[in-house]
């Protein structure tokens, strides 16, 4: 069974390990002791309350499941295309649109957007957990 450790499992949560630690403190997120004493996750108990914490919003109208509510960081016109950069916590999402539809939604810099994603080739990588954590 995959573990991970409290400062692994704020890495995947994009929270710091002292929010893990008071989650895990007051049983928000259930965590156990390894042989050296040190609090882990099991995998299955972080996907869990991963899933729990996804906001869900009212997507009627829309079969787009993937959004990625984020701030507007750089916008790139020409007289046809517009290049809008959101950067939706630690991830940054680019979207190519024509100029009209960004000066239509006033895109600009400082704005709050919603990148709405919607994509039948997604790929999904294996990632080394040990890796998860800046040194």
């Amino acid at each position: 069974m995959t573990t991970f450790r409290i400062s692994e499992a704020a890495s995947l949560l994009g929270v710091s390990p002292d929010t893990v630690r008071r989650w895990v403190d007051i049983g928000r997120l259930p965590a156990h002791r390894d042989e050296h004493g040190h609090r882990t996750v099991a995998g299955a108990d972080l996907a869990a309350f991963a899933r729990s914490q996804i906001e869900t919003e009212d997507s009627s109208g829309s079969s787009a499941r993937n959004r990625f509510r984020g701030i507007v960081t750089e916008v790139i016109r020409d007289a046809v295309m517009a290049q809008v950069e959101i950067a939706a916590g630690p991830y940054r999402v680019v979207s190519l649109m024509s100029r009209q539809a960004a000066d239509e939604l006033g895109l600009e810099v400082g704005v709050v957007a919603v990148a709405v994603i919607k994509s039948t080739n997604v790929v999904v990588e294996i990632a080394d957990h040990t890796h998860l954590v800046s040194p």
